[in-house]
């Protein structure tokens, strides 16, 4: 069964969340707030998989929360559950650790579907804003100084396949940009994901500004 702690400070929202979820046959509701303050401190007693957190709450921000939540050890997988489709709040929730980004106005269907990649630990940061915050963050690859790292470097193609990756752009798209065959695109994209041991291209973005690839 999948853990799920629900953040929320609307009533309404968190009892609609809570059924939705609790007809689930693999998900259970572990525990429900309306404040951050709340759920930090319960989140100490009681285990969760993934914590479905609002952004925006009385006390303080949902971000704040995923920051001291992904910080303990044995900590949920973070997904933010908005209104808010902005940029700084989509480079604000990749710093604090937060798994995915998406907005309350998903039909549920997905929404269920995203709380189980969550889990399954894929990145899912799907919203118009985190395409764009994305897309201008893979602008660069970042020193790397530690030779534990397992990850090849990026060539500079592959970077600039994995730039147009985040803006959203299709294989064909990206190589009518750059003036190559579709097939060199695909075996590009092959390559980044697996040098960053990504399932998809939203993985690998996120991966990357996560671990220090890009800037």
């Amino acid at each position: 069964m999948i853990r799920v702690y629900i953040v929320d400070d609307q009533p309404i929202i968190r009892d609609g969340l809570q059924y939705m979820i609790g007809q689930q046959p693999d998900m259970t509701v572990v525990g429900l707030a309306g404040t951050g303050r709340e759920a930090l401190e319960e989140l100490r007693r009681v285990p969760a998989d993934v914590l479905l957190l609002d952004i925006r709450l009385p006390d303080m921000s949902g971000l704040e929360v995923a920051r001291a939540v992904t910080s303990r050890s044995l900590a949920p997988r973070v997904l933010l559950l908005t209104t808010f489709d902005a940029e700084e709040y989509v480079l604000e929730a990749l710093r604090a650790g937060a798994m995915g980004y998406v907005l309350k106005d998903l039909p549920t269907s997905e929404l269920l579907a995203t709380v189980r990649a969550v889990y399954r630990g894929e990145a899912m940061y799907r919203t118009q804003a985190a395409s764009w915050a994305l897309g201008r963050a893979v602008t660069k690859t970042a020193p790397v100084n530690s030779t534990s790292l397992e990850q090849e470097l990026l060539t500079d193609r592959e970077r600039e396949v994995l730039q147009r990756m985040a803006a959203g752009e299709s294989n064909a798209d990206i190589a009518r940009t750059l003036c190559v065959s579709e097939g060199t695109v695909k075996t590009h994209v092959h390559s980044i994901l697996q040098k960053l041991n990504a399932n998809d291209r939203t993985q690998a973005v996120v991966w990357a500004f996560r671990h220090g690839f890009v800037q």
